[in-house]
C-alpha cells in the first residue's frame, strides 16, 4: 500500500478517536434511569442460575429499544443483537447479572432484604459484588445505541450473563455454558469489551493492565486416608489430621520455592479441611477443599502437577495414602495486547488521560475469560469509590459499598469503545 495513503488511514483513524461522536445529551439523559435500575437490581437480587426477574427486567428493556432479544441462554441469560446502519464488523459487551449469598449490612434505601436458600442453608442474598452495577450500565448503553444506529458500523451484541460467581452444584452455567450454547456465534464476534466496579477505585478512575490481568481459579480436592486408633495410642494408627497438616504445609513451599513469583503472582489457599468426629479418636481419613490461583498457563501446569506429586508423597511418607483431584473454575483473563494499544486512546478520551491508570495483576478471577477465549477480549475495572472516602469496603462483604457517580462514566466507556471499535474496523 502507498505510504501516502498508510499515513491517511492513520490520520483518520486517529482523529475519530479524539473526538468521537457527540453523545454527551445521550449520557445525560440516561444517567437517572441507570441509576434506578441499579436501584432496582440491587434491591431485588438473585443468585446464579435462578435470575428470573432480573432477566425478564432485562429482556422487557431490550425489547423494547427494537433490539432483537434471545432468552433463556444458559439458563437466565439475555442476549440482545443490535444492527447498525452501517455494515461492519461484530461487538459484544458483557454484564454479570447474578447476586451472592451475603447478608447486607447498611441503612440505603435500596437495601437487600432478599433471603434464599443456598447448600441448603437459608441466607440472604445481596450485590455484594456490583453485577447491578453492570447491569444497569449495559441497559444504560443499549439505550443508547439504539438511539443512535446510523453511528454505528456492524453489529453489537449485549450479553447479559448469568451465574458468574458459579453454578449451584451439579449445575452447568456462567460464560463456559454461553459459549458452549454458541453465544459468540451467529453472528460471529469479533471482539468483546466488559468492566468490574470496583469499590476500593475513586470514582471516574478506569484502571486496566495488558496480557494477563485476572487468575486463573481453580478448586481442588484432597482425600487423606489413614488408619483409625484410639487417640492415647498413635502408634497404632496412622494420622490423617497430621499428615494433612504435613500437605498444607508442603503446598505453601510450593508456592515459595518452586514458583518463580517475579514473573507472576500464584496462590495455593486450604480453605476447609473435615476431618474426626471425637476429642479421643484418630480418625480414617480427612479431606480438603481449597483454591488455585495462576496469572501464566506455563506456571499453572507446573503447580498441579507438583500439587498432585507432593499430596502422594508427603502422605505415602507418613504411612498413609493421598489423592489430588483439580477442576478448572475459570481460566485467566487475558486482556489482548494489541487490542489494549487500539482502544486505549477511547477510554484516556472519555475519562481524561490523567484518570486511565495501569494496574498490576490481581487473583482474583472472572469468567469473562472463556469468552476471550473465542475473540480479543479487553476487560477494565471503573472506579465506583467516593472520592476522600477513607474506609472503602471490599466486594463479597456484607458493607460494600458503590457510589452511583461512577455509572455515567461505565455507560460512556463501553458505548465509545463499542462505536470506535466499529468504526475502526470500516
Amino acid at each position: 500500500m502507498n505510504k501516502l495513503v498508510l499515513i491517511g488511514i492513520c490520520l483518520l483513524t486517529s482523529g475519530m478517536f479524539a473526538q468521537g461522536p457527540n453523545l454527551e445529551k445521550d449520557y445525560e439523559q440516561i444517567e437517572n434511569k441507570v441509576i434506578e435500575w441499579r436501584h432496582d437490581i440491587h434491591q431485588n437480587p438473585e443468585l446464579g442460575n435462578r435470575e428470573f426477574k432480573t432477566a425478564e427486567k432485562i429482556a422487557n428493556h431490550l425489547k423494547s429499544l427494537g433490539i432483537e432479544v434471545q432468552t433463556g441462554v444458559a439458563y437466565t441469560g439475555v442476549v440482545g443483537l443490535l444492527k447498525g446502519d452501517n455494515p461492519g464488523q461484530v461487538v459484544a459487551l458483557r454484564a454479570d447479572i447474578d447476586a451472592l449469598p451475603v447478608t447486607e449490612r447498611n441503612n440505603l434505601p435500596y437495601k437487600s432484604n432478599v433471603t434464599s436458600e443456598f447448600l441448603g442453608e437459608k441466607v440472604g442474598v445481596m450485590h455484594a459484588c456490583g453485577h447491578d452495577t453492570h447491569t444497569a450500565i449495559l441497559m444504560g448503553v443499549a439505550e443508547v445505541l439504539s438511539k443512535n444506529k446510523d453511528k454505528i458500523n456492524g453489529t453489537v451484541k449485549f450479553i447479559f450473563q448469568p451465574a458468574e460467581e458459579g453454578p449451584p452444584p451439579g449445575e452447568e452455567g456462567g460464560a463456559l455454558l454461553m459459549v458452549k450454547e454458541g453465544v459468540m456465534e451467529n453472528p460471529k464476534v469479533d471482539a468483546i469489551f466488559g468492566l468490574h466496579i470496583n469499590s476500593q477505585t475513586p470514582v471516574n478512575m478506569i484502571r486496566y493492565k495488558s496480557g494477563g490481568t485476572m487468575a486463573a481459579a481453580q478448586s481442588f480436592t484432597i482425600k487423606v486416608n489413614g488408619k483409625q486408633s484410639h487417640g492415647s495410642q498413635p502408634w497404632g494408627g496412622v494420622d490423617p489430621i497430621l499428615i494433612s497438616a504435613k500437605i498444607i504445609d508442603g503446598l505453601q513451599t510450593i508456592i515459595s520455592r518452586e514458583t518463580e513469583l517475579t514473573n507472576e503472582a500464584a496462590v495455593i489457599t486450604v480453605g476447609k479441611i473435615k476431618s474426626g468426629v471425637r476429642f479421643n479418636i484418630i480418625p480414617e481419613s480427612a479431606e480438603m477443599i481449597g483454591t488455585i490461583r495462576t496469572l501464566d498457563y506455563d506456571m499453572k501446569d507446573k503447580l498441579n502437577k507438583r500439587m498432585i506429586e507432593m499430596v502422594e508423597t508427603i502422605a505415602k511418607a507418613y504411612g498413609g495414602t493421598a489423592t489430588c483431584e483439580i477442576n478448572d473454575a475459570t481460566d485467566i483473563t487475558y486482556n489482548d495486547p494489541a487490542l489494549v494499544t487500539q482502544m486505549l486512546p477511547t477510554l484516556e478520551r472519555v475519562a481524561g488521560k490523567e484518570m486511565v491508570v495501569t494496574q498490576k495483576a490481581i487473583t482474583g478471577a472472572e469468567d469473562f475469560s472463556y469468552f476471550q477465549r473465542e475473540a480479543p477480549g479487553f476487560f477494565f475495572f471503573l472506579g465506583g469509590m467516593t472520592p476522600g472516602t477513607t474506609e472503602s469496603f471490599p466486594h463479597h462483604t456484607p458493607d460494600f459499598l458503590i457510589d452511583d457517580a461512577g455509572m455515567q462514566l461505565g455507560v460512556k466507556a463501553m458505548t465509545e469503545l463499542t462505536l470506535d471499535y466499529l468504526s475502526a474496523g470500516k
